[in-house]
């Protein structure tokens, strides 16, 4: 077998095989000679078939089964041999002309093909003891603690039915039919809803007109819907609700005790403060986890500046530019709307793709150089954690990681990453800084706007993209009814 290189442009490599059609030829004639005895024939008795006719038989389904395994098998072994690593799978070319292709399976003609790849460019790890960042925590008051607490306890407060009319902060029972036009639309149609007045669950003007609504009671109340409403058949549309009022109820009292414990499910009113207080400090340490790994990944980009393969930069690029796009598409925007154009949002993400695929294979060479592996308990966690995200559709997930090779590679790379900047906090200078709650929020929101201006519309998806180099994110979750709710940023729990 020759092996030809006959590119080496950047990154960009083309290798031209060539097997001799005599090399092809010995190894189908050692396939016959395994067959020989196995296969039966009419009008001869088995292991006395003629090597002729056993190749006329067999011989091109011999030499196509080998074709197919040589450009399956020899790729990756002429990749090790010259010590390199594609970006992404090799591309195979062969000719497609029916009679050289007919001459190769007949051992007429040498077999050729020719891989195309991007080679993975080396990285010269460099010292991260020059790297210095400080670490925000924050001290939880018993004020915050005392505060969510009563939060947990008005969302799970009882309520009493009453005969009079609903007023702020009641519980209306009701079934609505949304319309547009005097015709029903999908989702705005329910049936034993419940609705506190005051929440600001519903869009606006909706629950202000349930004030005075009695048992019993049938409604017709006008809203129009805002002007960014995500569904775009709604959005800035006058709607009425054809409403029957089921039952109104008014609030009990709040009180935190062992006895609003016990109804969560958690043993005395200590152990739930308790609970709260370790929520709060999860979600601050989140928010300081992230802002700590943007200061990591901001001088680890500055350290390391080199080509980066098109091909990992393309793919990257095209899945924000399609999030991009279909916030835009939700949304009902343009990018002038967002103060910008195509042609420049288009560079902005361009060069956003280029950071996010160098710093993956820069932490990738250091997880590797340090050992970091992702175990099979975090990986079947990871999964699980999926799967909660998703009740009643668990078989059809556990079914796509088994069959997309590519799925289970989607799970380990953040925790791979996470795993290396545990690596990395372990190695530089971390300073910590205590600051207030206000300070932590309000410079993360002072970096939120640097950002959009930096590359609009970073909004929703958009802004995920970008987020996801500090390892924020969402998960995504089934939609809620289109109305007469607020869109989903904006409803919290229910």
């Amino acid at each position: 077998m020759q092996v030809i290189e006959t590119l080496a442009e950047g990154l960009r490599r083309e290798i031209k095989v060539v097997i001799p059609a005599k090399d092809m030829e010995d190894k189908m004639n050692e396939r016959l000679a395994d067959v020989k005895d196995k296969v039966r024939i009419n009008g001869f008795r088995p292991g006395k078939v003629p090597a002729a006719h056993l190749k006329k038989v067999y011989g091109k389904s011999i030499m196509a089964d080998l074709v197919n395994e040589i450009v399956r098998e020899q790729p990756a072994a002429i990749l090790s041999s010259r010590g390199e690593k594609s970006a992404t799978q090799p591309e195979i070319a062969m000719t497609e002309d029916k009679d050289e292709a007919d001459k190769i399976l007949t051992a007429q003609q040498d077999f050729e093909f020719t891989l195309s790849y991007e080679v993975l460019p080396p990285i010269e790890l460099k010292s991260v003891k020059g790297i210095k960042v400080t670490r925000e925590v924050i001290d939880i008051s018993d004020d915050e603690v005392n505060e969510q607490v009563l939060k947990v306890a008005e969302s799970a407060r009882s309520y009493e039915s009453k005969t009079g009319k609903a007023a702020n902060g009641d519980r209306v029972t009701m079934d609505y039919v949304g319309k547009v036009d005097g015709e029903a639309f999908e989702g705005g149609t329910d049936q034993g809803a419940e609705l506190v007045i005051g929440s600001g669950r519903f869009i606006p003007g909706f629950e202000d007109q349930l004030v005075g609504v009695k048992a019993g009671e049938e409604k017709t109340i006008t809203v129009t819907f805002p002007a960014d409403y995500p569904a775009k058949n709604l959005a800035g549309k006058e709607a009425t609700f054809d409403i029957t009022v089921k039952d109104v109820a008014a609030p009990g009292a709040v009180e935190i005790n062992d006895e609003l414990a016990s109804k969560l499910g958690i043993e005395s009113a200590d152990r739930l403060k308790e609970i709260v207080r370790g929520q709060i400090e999860s979600q601050y340490g989140s928010l300081t986890r992230q802002k700590l790994k943007r200061q990591i990944l901001d001088q680890l980009d500055e350290m390391y500046k080199f080509e980066t393969p098109a091909s990992l930069v393309d793919a990257e690029y095209n899945g924000i530019w399609s999030q991009v796009n279909n916030d835009l598409a939700q949304s009902g925007k343009t990018f002038e709307d967002e103060d910008t154009t195509e042609e420049k949002a288009r560079e902005e993400y361009k060069t956003l793709a280029e950071r996010r695929v160098r710093l993956g294979l820069v932490l990738s060479e250091i997880g590797e150089k340090a050992g970091v592996e992702v175990t099979e308990d975090e990986m079947q966690r990871a999964i699980y954690d999926q799967l909660r995200q998703y009740p009643g559709q668990e078989k059809q997930i556990l079914e796509f990681f088994r069959s997309q090779p590519g799925a289970a590679a989607s799970i380990r790379a953040p925790i791979f990453e996470e795993k290396v900047i545990d690596h990395l906090l372990t190695e530089i200078d971390v300073t910590d800084k205590k600051v207030t709650k206000e300070e932590l929020l309000a410079e993360e929101e002072g970096e939120a706007k640097a950002e959009t201006k930096k590359a609009a519309p970073k909004k929703k998806a958009a802004a995920k993209a970008e987020a996801a180099d500090a390892g924020e994110g969402e998960e995504a979750a089934p939609k809620k009814k289109a109305a007469p709710k607020k869109k989903a940023s904006e409803d919290g729990a229910e």
